[in-house]
């Protein structure tokens, strides 16, 4: 990852702000933002609108797609909202594109549940959210990422982010 070409998956389980804070970031690092969610196949978005959990065999094609779209930013950079919860999801992506770095977004089970109950125009019921968090596996110390507390307003997360990029090196100043 270049410093002026940042390849950012802002990662967690559903209503933790993933697209909130994914917008905002991209704003100010001034690259595009995507939406994981826009890259779901309408059976996935069918299957998930009903409450039922999506299988691996249903996400690989969906990974797939999301590391494409991170591979062919590598020159504009790109900050998208992804679950990415699981290891070998993060592995896939990393298949396709190395470069990128996971933003983990954590926040209390009580914070999510209010939000996630609180959303009226999103496919993901919050009946999931057990589902996602009884799936998340944490980012390992090899992996290339940080987490972020969403326990504060998405402006106070967006500055503490972009300080821990510029601590790690993966964005200017």
């Amino acid at each position: 990852m270049s410093d002026c070409s940042p390849l950012i998956c802002v990662m967690g389980v559903s209503a933790v702000g993933k697209s909130t804070v994914g917008a905002a970031l991209a704003e100010s690092l001034r690259v595009p933002f995507v939406d994981a969610d826009s890259l779901h196949s309408d059976a996935n978005r069918a299957k998930m609108s009903s409450g039922i959990a999506l299988t691996d065999e249903d996400r690989w094609p969906w990974l797939d797609a999301v590391g494409e779209s991170f591979a062919t930013a590598a020159d504009t950079g790109l900050t998208m909202a992804c679950s990415a919860l699981r290891r070998a999801y993060r592995d896939r992506i990393r298949s396709i594109a190395p470069g990128v770095l996971f933003v983990h977004l954590v926040g209390s089970r009580e914070l999510l549940i209010s939000r996630a109950e609180a959303r009226t125009d999103h496919f993901m019921p919050a009946s999931l959210l057990d589902s996602q968090w009884g799936t998340l596996e944490m980012l390992d110390a090899d992996e290339a990422g940080f987490e972020a507390d969403v326990g504060h307003e998405p402006a106070a997360v967006v500055r503490e982010i972009i300080e821990q990029l510029r601590v790690s090196g993966a964005t200017r100043g």
